[in-house]
């Protein structure tokens, strides 16, 4: 269940993190509000899955799916390239992110 919890906190990682374009510096009311409550939802999650998972690997794997995610939503949304490097990189991060699941 932490797992499940964590998985879910790095998803709201990436709609806060995406959230942040469109507050234009917190001027912007709902763009706002939306990116604060996901922020706080993220974070009260990650807090639940450290009840019993390691903080390396939660902390680890939280952000590792934020930046996964945002790097491909970034490109998606934004047009934001994507290079062979980058691909290769964000594969990297998956793998590490796998890694730390199979070893806990």
């Amino acid at each position: 269940m932490a797992w499940l919890i964590l998985f879910l906190a790095g998803l709201l990682e990436i709609v806060w993190a995406i959230g942040l374009k469109y507050t234009a510096g917190f001027t912007k009311p709902w763009p706002s509000v939306i990116t604060l409550a996901a922020m706080i939802a993220s974070f009260v999650l990650l807090g639940q899955a450290l009840r019993t998972l390691p903080l390396g690997i939660a902390y680890s794997v939280w952000v590792g799916i934020g930046v996964v995610g945002t790097v491909i939503f970034g490109a998606w949304l934004y047009g934001e390239s994507l290079s062979v490097l980058k691909v290769a990189s964000i594969l990297l991060i998956l793998l590490g992110i796998v890694g730390l699941k199979l070893t806990s």
